[in-house]
């Protein structure tokens, strides 16, 4: 499991995860402190990484372009400190490994994990 974390979320949380054994990027480390979304979900994609985010662009841009990968987790959970994001992602990825594996946009709440398969199919 790889991950890329975006701008929104604690850099030193990258080093945690990659303590814990999660192969981990934050985009400030690798010069996309102020890159498009597009082209986060490109370098993912590249690198056959989940993009851990608070913002619901990713969710949009997945759906319009009716993309199978990368998979994203969407954190809705304000103001988490680098440890308890550490904790949180280890968690939904333990939990969901086998659908961040299959391309899934999965959205994280204080009470519950809600996971769509991509890609989105509209509703006919």
């Amino acid at each position: 499991m790889k991950l890329l974390l975006d701008q929104g979320l604690p850099l030193s949380a990258a080093t945690l995860l990659r303590d814990a054994g999660i192969d981990t990027i934050h985009v400030g480390e690798i010069g996309m402190s102020e890159a498009e979304d597009a082209d986060i979900i490109q370098r993912a994609r590249d690198e056959g990484r989940i993009v851990a985010t608070l913002d619901a662009d990713f969710h949009t841009l997945l759906a319009l372009d009716v993309a199978a990968t990368p998979s994203v987790i969407r954190i809705r959970i304000e103001r988490l400190r680098s440890q308890a994001l550490t904790d949180l992602l280890l968690t939904v990825v333990a939990e969901c490994e086998e659908d961040l594996e299959q391309g899934s946009a999965i959205t994280v709440e204080p009470s519950r994990i809600r996971i769509r398969r991509l890609p989105f199919v509209p509703d006919v």
